[in-house]
């Protein structure tokens, strides 16, 4: 069943991936010259077809991201996703010809050893599938206080720092989305109905909803090169913690923990090292 959840992850950040680069590219066909002059940007966009196979790609993924978190736990499903970044240089790279350099051969290595390692080190395990209602209320206080924290702080930081920050509050908000997914899909085996009549799928669409929001703020207020690591690692460190505190999935410590730490920061610096890539800036490609 892990393996199966993994491969649903996999597929569902590569679909990701692929949506990303295919809208990237619509949007830049539609141009911003466009908008400006008749304030059609987003009509001009459903009315490319490059656009519109990327959002049915998205949907798509949205549907192999549920089936993971249904198949695995939230401790292991989302930090695989963080692999949509490799995913994206990848594609983006063969869409619009552009060879990757060295560095970000090197960084891409170190995001997929540190994922691999860390994964393999912590070997989170599944617990129950569903969650009190109780303890969703402490975790609603918790989060919630944090990010309105967050963007509190963030107007009164340069640009770079409020994107990291922002990006962080983003990272919150999607965790607590998959979170909240995997716990409707846990009244599944009762049947489709049941999971229509509980609240989580409802607040679900609505915390991702306010996410999205939060995430074209976050992009607009500093580079990708501040705002993809923490968009990045925040979703996949917070929904380990989500998943030992909510689901009561257990990760392995011990003697272990001092080489998990080596991980995360081998997977940091590759992560920071795919978002510094030509690949993904302004100053390498539009896209």
């Amino acid at each position: 069943m892990l393996a199966l959840s993994i491969c649903l992850a996999l597929l569902a950040a590569l679909g990701n991936a692929g949506a990303s680069v295919l809208q990237r590219q619509g949007a830049a066909a539609v141009g911003p010259g466009r908008s400006a002059r008749h304030g059609s940007w987003m009509a001009g966009l459903v009315h490319r077809r490059v656009w519109v196979w990327g959002a049915v790609l998205l949907a798509v993924s949205g549907i192999l991201q549920a089936l993971a978190l249904a198949t695995g736990p939230l401790s292991v499903v989302q930090p695989v996703m963080s692999t949509e970044l490799m995913f994206t240089l990848v594609v983006g790279g063969v869409v619009f010809r552009r060879r990757p350099d060295t560095r970000t051969l090197w960084a891409f290595a170190a995001m997929a050893v540190g994922l691999g390692v860390f994964l393999g080190l912590a070997s989170p395990t599944g617990g129950r599938t569903t969650v009190p209602l109780a303890d969703w209320g402490w975790t609603a206080l918790g989060t919630g206080l944090f990010v309105i924290v967050l963007g509190a702080v963030a107007p009164r930081l340069s640009s770079s720092p409020r994107a990291a920050v922002l990006g962080t509050a983003t990272a919150t908000g999607f965790a607590c989305t998959a979170a909240l997914l995997k716990d409707a899909l846990g009244h599944l085996p009762e049947g489709v109905g049941e999971v229509l009549t509980t609240w989580q799928p409802y607040a679900a669409v609505a915390v991702g909803l306010g996410s999205f929001v939060l995430l074209q703020v976050t992009l607009r207020a500093g580079s990708l090169v501040a705002s993809q690591p923490a968009l990045t690692l925040g979703d996949a460190l917070l929904s380990v913690v989500l998943g030992v505190a909510l689901f009561a999935e257990r990760v392995h410590l011990g003697w272990r923990a001092l080489f998990e730490v080596l991980a995360l920061a081998l997977l940091v610096a590759g992560c920071v090292g795919l978002a510094r890539s030509p690949l993904v800036t302004d100053d390498g490609s539009r896209w």
